[in-house]
């Protein structure tokens, strides 16, 4: 469905254009956040742009059969039977996630819903492991999908015919948008009403809501050296939290190997084995992330930065960020920053 102001009809104003449905669909064991965050981001929204002189969004909260809805945390939701939207245009459906990617049993007619109208929405998305309802129903199918990390091996088991993609905060393959979990959703749900009212209003919701717009969806969930350190062990787990703290020091193989009393052979099978990672494709990523971060920040110098985290000048930051990211520091600057 497409939106539009319409013109001035022979001297007449059409009136303004019908608000976008945003439909939240609740199956099996509901996290709270991950309806409540993008639901409240869509009402805030609807409160700013309000004041331009129309309302944008009208959501809508669903389950199966309708009526109260416990989340996991035991928060009760009121919710509306799916077929109450039978005879209504649905812009947006949103499938939230179910705890653990479990769907409960019974679940086949909301599945069957949910195949009726997607070919009708403009956009189909999923927060966390809503994602195994889309792939349950063969929504994703041929598409590049993502879920919360904890899930994502499972996802890929569950339904070899879509791609599932490891990390990203929420993906955007055609009209069909995934999600990491929990804050996530909120990311997901400012993208979603960027692309729709654009920067200036997304901007001023993710103020409102005291979170950052400018996380890329092409983000990490977590960091390189958090998800290290929740695999490594002993000296290198100790190792890993050095090198995060010590970005501009000489963090070559002989010196790491030293620092944790090894051989560089027997240092670098090892940190591979526990990190994933060679020692050089691990410190190259922190560097990278705490050069985003400063880039985010918008204080320094694009060489003070490359200093800052042991990529030594301008030029080499730059072929790093174009190796990893496909994107300049400049580039990254102009579109993250936030101020």
């Amino acid at each position: 469905m497409i939106h539009q102001i319409l013109p001035m009809d022979q001297g007449r104003s059409i009136g303004p254009p019908e608000p976008r449905c945003v439909a939240f669909v609740l199956i099996g064991d509901v996290v709270a956040l991950d309806l409540v965050g993008p639901l409240e981001a869509f009402t805030v929204a609807r409160a700013h742009a309000s004041v331009a002189g129309h309302d944008p969004y009208a959501t809508r909260i669903l389950s199966e059969t309708g009526g109260p809805v416990a989340t996991r945390s035991g928060l009760q939701v009121a919710t509306e039977p799916v077929k109450a939207l039978d005879d209504q245009v649905i812009d947006t459906l949103i499938v939230t996630g179910c705890g653990g990617g479990r769907l409960p049993a019974g679940s086949q007619a909301c599945l069957q819903w949910l195949q009726a109208r997607s070919p009708g929405v403009r956009r189909l998305c999923s927060v966390c492991t809503g994602a195994f309802a889309l792939t349950a129903a063969g929504l994703a199918d041929g598409k590049t999908i993502t879920t919360h990390w904890r899930w994502l091996e499972k996802l890929a088991q569950t339904r070899p015919a879509a791609e599932v993609e490891r990390g990203p905060i929420y993906l955007k393959d055609g009209n069909l948008w995934t999600s990491a979990g929990v804050t996530a959703g909120i990311d997901l749900a400012l993208a979603l009403i960027e692309d729709d009212l654009g920067r200036p209003v997304a901007m001023d919701v993710a103020r409102t809501l005291v979170v950052y717009l400018n996380r890329p969806g092409n983000q990490e969930q977590f960091s390189t050296a958090f998800e290290a350190q929740t695999r490594a062990d002993g000296p290198i787990a100790d190792l890993v939290t050095w090198i995060s703290n010590n970005l501009h020091e000489d963090l070559s193989v002989n010196e790491l190997a030293s620092k944790a009393a090894m051989s560089p052979r027997t240092f670098a099978r090892r940190f591979a084995q526990e990190t994933g990672r060679t020692p050089a494709r691990f410190v190259e990523q922190l560097r990278l992330e705490a050069a985003k971060r400063s880039l985010e920040e918008g204080k320094l110098t694009l060489s003070g930065i490359a200093r800052l985290v042991g990529l030594g000048d301008e030029q080499s930051l730059r072929r790093a960020m174009l190796r990893s990211s496909a994107i300049t520091p400049s580039e990254y600057r102009e579109r993250f920053r936030l101020s």
